[in-house]
């Protein structure tokens, strides 16, 4: 029951977090539009301090302290440096080698990602799959934070991939997080009155890696990390565009697939509840049919890369034409 009953106040307790954010904090975590930017009036940041604060307080109610501590000491140096990042900023350094510490801390409580092939290369083996999951680990922690750039997106994606991973992994502590992501949704969604910041999407990009790695099962796990293909394979496709290009990756930038589409005239709704929605059938998906449902997911994501490139190519054409 009390498992029950623990995400419903959940939910109410991350709806007054993000409220009192918004009235407290707003003029010193406030976000001032600039040309790189998809929204247009200056917004306060920090909104993911909601939904971590309700998580960090009401999850041991549903599992022991003992089985959190470990999620606990992971996450904490992220959330702090988030925190500052948002205030004043940090240097891309610092934020990597707290990235790194807490991809190393996960892997330490809980090991590499399931990668069974390796197992009969020995310690060789141990010391590769822990290093792809290192490279890993911190890849998901960043696309996360590049895909936070539109309302409702990232947390809209998250309430779908947290709720999925729960069931499909059985782990309820994340049932908890996933109502307290839909009460910031309440404040976040188009026209959002306030963005999660740097502490709450790199902090949702880690709890999904960590899920992911506490899996032992290969089919499973690797069922399971496809649910993060909207988000994921936007930022892998945007990186390779852009090497591709020859652009400075390191730059910020506003060429993700989400982006150039808003920027063609759809609003930050539209674009979010299509990545949602997507995000919503590869659940179903994989749930119903596990391995199938992942592999017809991966070629339906992209699929729809390449006829949303197809759509922004005719876009281009158009505009210049009526030029």
């Amino acid at each position: 029951m009390l498992q029950l009953l623990t995400p419903a106040l959940s939910l109410p307790l991350s709806l007054l977090a993000v409220w009192f954010v918004i009235k407290r904090f707003s003029n010193q975590l406030l976000d001032i539009p600039n040309d790189r930017s998809s929204h247009t009036q200056p917004t306060p940041r920090g909104g993911g301090l909601g939904f971590i604060i309700a998580f960090v307080l009401l999850a041991p109610l549903v599992l022991p302290i003992a089985a959190l501590l470990p999620l606990y000491l992971t996450l904490t140096p992220l959330v702090i440096v988030g925190l500052v990042d948002d205030k004043q900023g940090v240097t891309s350094k610092v934020r990597y080698l707290v990235q790194f510490l807490t991809a190393s801390i996960a892997i330490w409580f809980m090991g590499a990602f399931a990668q069974p092939w390796l197992t009969n290369l020995g310690l060789i083996g141990q010391a590769i799959a822990v290093i792809l999951t290192l490279i890993a680990f911190t890849a998901i922690i960043n696309f996360y934070n590049f895909m936070d750039g539109l309302d409702g997106l990232v947390a809209g994606c998250s309430f779908i991939q947290i709720s999925f991973l729960a069931l499909y992994l059985h782990q309820p502590q994340l049932w908890v997080l996933s109502a307290a992501i839909l009460g910031f949704l309440y404040w976040n969604w188009s026209p959002a009155k306030i963005f999660m910041g740097d502490s709450g999407s790199t902090f949702l990009g880690a709890i999904i890696a960590l899920s992911l790695i506490s899996v032992q099962n290969p089919t499973i796990a690797w069922s399971a990390l496809t649910i993060t293909l909207p988000l994921v394979t936007d930022a892998i496709y945007t990186l390779a565009r852009r090497l591709l290009k020859k652009e400075n990756i390191f730059q910020a930038h506003r060429s993700h697939l989400y982006q150039r589409l808003q920027q063609t005239g759809i609003s930050h709704a539209t674009v979010a509840s299509l990545y949602i929605g997507v995000n919503l059938l590869i659940g179903v998906l994989i749930y119903t049919t596990n391995y199938l449902g992942a592999i017809a997911s991966v070629i339906f994501t992209l699929s729809l890369i390449g006829v949303g490139e197809l759509y922004l190519q005719k876009k281009t054409q158009s505009i210049a034409q009526t030029k």
